[in-house]
């Protein structure tokens, strides 16, 4: 599955696919786009891209590069 493909799908859809085909990297905390506070949750890895998941999984975030990478 592409990324385009994943950021088509419903939510109850996109769960499914990182609790049968995501692997669980870690814990992140994703910034808020509003203020300065963090929201947290977790970086999957799924076919050839990432997903970052809320805690309360409600926010689902596909990206093309890995958060938890260095630079």
């Amino acid at each position: 599955m592409e990324i385009d493909e994943f950021k088509k799908l419903s939510m109850e859809e996109k769960l499914s696919e990182l609790k049968y085909n995501g692997e669980l990297l870690g814990p992140y905390e994703r910034n808020n786009e509003h203020n300065n506070s963090k929201t947290p949750g977790d970086i999957y890895e799924l076919y050839d891209f990432w997903v970052y998941l809320s805690e309360d999984e409600k926010i689902i975030v596909p990206s093309r590069r890995n958060p938890l990478e260095v630079s």
